[in-house]
């Protein structure tokens, strides 16, 4: 009897273990799903951080391009640090109901390309987020998460710890020009640490990007109730440059970035002018957004329903019209999850010495860049196409997490964002 409980144990663990495998964070999963955006209420330039027990709230949007209503459903993951599932009952995590149903939505209006907008105001009040840490937004269909359209990364943060933080340049030479460090100090006064090296993890996002965050970094001196980090080569990200923009605002008053367009067809076609490679370029300042994207239109009232879509085709054009050898090109930014894969890179074209993909995009204000990936190493990089210098305006998110002695998650106790021009002295 015994024998078997123990294999029914492990059977069920290792089906639990395949479902939290089965998707990557932030990803889509049901392809007629688009614009998926989760952000601060009002405030779509900004990434979706919430304080524990207080009246923070978010805006959930997506669009569903098949039309026919269906019995869309949420609920909450909470994740350790590296954004694997915890071992936790949701009735650990989760004040109220496990799941609710999305009840407001819309059929689009006035637009060729019709499709059905839901969206919410989260979180709702029987349904909460009860500890801080990393959160995995999961929405799915008829109430049956193996159904799942597509999740959204989170952070629910509880602030406990301080942090000051700057960007600096760094002192070798190889880097000097390109890179930046981030230099801080962590005040732990507000928790009970024994063993600062384990239970406490840094981790930083440059533009709120997760697949080139930095983790695992050590402190480099500890000081009663204070961490610093401050050496020369862990804190430190490549610089890249000021991200590319597309205004697609509106298809009858064309902004300068759009070259031809076909209103004609369904979806409009636009054809975006071609982006050359930047790394010869010298650095010229001016005002991004940091790879966020904004869905909105001039022409109408409401872009949420009203706003219409167009297949995007973006070129890119390497140096000397050559292919990158042993490269892949992709495109990147919010408004992709910066997720390398077959709907985000980009096909050489040998006959015109060019990068080319098409995607479907709603009216709105995009930022984006162009990265290479090793094919042997897999590592992201925009080094090819952009090039990096330290002078590049960037956001640096710190986040601080602790797990106790007997903690079965990590707990997010710190977070904060400072600018790579603002922090800096003479900027």
């Amino acid at each position: 009897m015994v024998m078997k409980s123990t294999i029914l144990f492990f059977c069920l663990f290792g089906c639990l273990l395949l479902q939290a495998q089965q998707y990557i964070p932030g990803e889509t999963i049901m392809q007629h799903i688009k614009t998926t955006q989760l952000f601060p209420k009002n405030n779509q330039l900004a990434y979706p951080i919430i304080t524990l027990g207080e009246t923070n709230s978010l805006e959930l949007h997506f669009d569903d391009m098949e039309r026919n209503y269906k019995n869309y459903f949420y609920t909450y993951q909470l994740c350790d640090a590296d954004w694997q599932p915890v071992q936790l009952s949701a009735f650990d995590y989760i004040k109220g109901f496990q799941q609710n149903r999305l009840t407001q939505y819309r059929n689009s209006a006035i637009v060729k390309t019709n499709y059905i907008h839901y969206q919410a105001i989260l979180p709702e009040k029987n349904c909460m987020p009860s500890k801080s840490g990393n959160y995995l937004l999961k929405v799915f269909v008829n109430g049956d998460t193996n159904q799942l359209a597509f999740t959204k990364k989170m952070l629910v943060v509880e602030p406990i710890v301080n942090i000051g933080a700057q960007v600096k340049q760094t002192f070798f030479q190889e880097t000097f020009r390109t890179h930046q460090k981030i230099q801080l100090t962590v005040n732990k006064q507000g928790l009970n640490v024994i063993n600062p090296q384990q239970q406490i993890k840094l981790v930083i996002l440059q533009n709120y990007r997760w697949d080139n965050a930095l983790q695992n970094i050590q402190p480099t001196f500890i000081k009663e109730s204070t961490l610093e980090y401050n050496t020369e080569r862990d804190c430190v990200f490549p610089a890249g440059k000021e991200y590319r923009w597309l205004d697609l605002r509106s298809f009858r008053f064309q902004s300068e970035r759009m070259g031809k367009t076909d209103l004609t067809t369904t979806p409009f076609s636009v054809n975006v002018l071609p982006d050359p490679e930047r790394t010869s370029q010298r650095y010229v300042f001016f005002l991004d957004r940091n790879g966020f994207a904004e869905t909105a239109a001039t022409d109408v009232a409401n872009a949420w329903w009203q706003g219409d879509y167009a297949n995007v085709h973006f070129t890119f054009v390497p140096k000397n019209n050559q292919p990158f050898i042993g490269e892949d090109v992709y495109i990147g930014g919010q408004f992709t999850n910066y997720q390398y894969n077959n709907n985000t890179v980009m096909k050489y074209n040998a006959e015109k010495g060019v990068y080319e993909l098409d995607m479907l995009l709603k009216q709105g204000y995009y930022t984006y860049n162009y990265y290479t990936k090793d094919k042997q190493n897999a590592s992201i990089a925009s080094t090819l196409t952009d090039g990096n210098y330290w002078e590049t305006e960037n956001d640096y998110t710190i986040l601080i997490y602790f797990r106790s002695i007997n903690g079965r998650h990590d707990e997010l106790v710190g977070c904060t964002t400072v600018n790579a021009r603002n922090s800096r002295i003479g900027f």
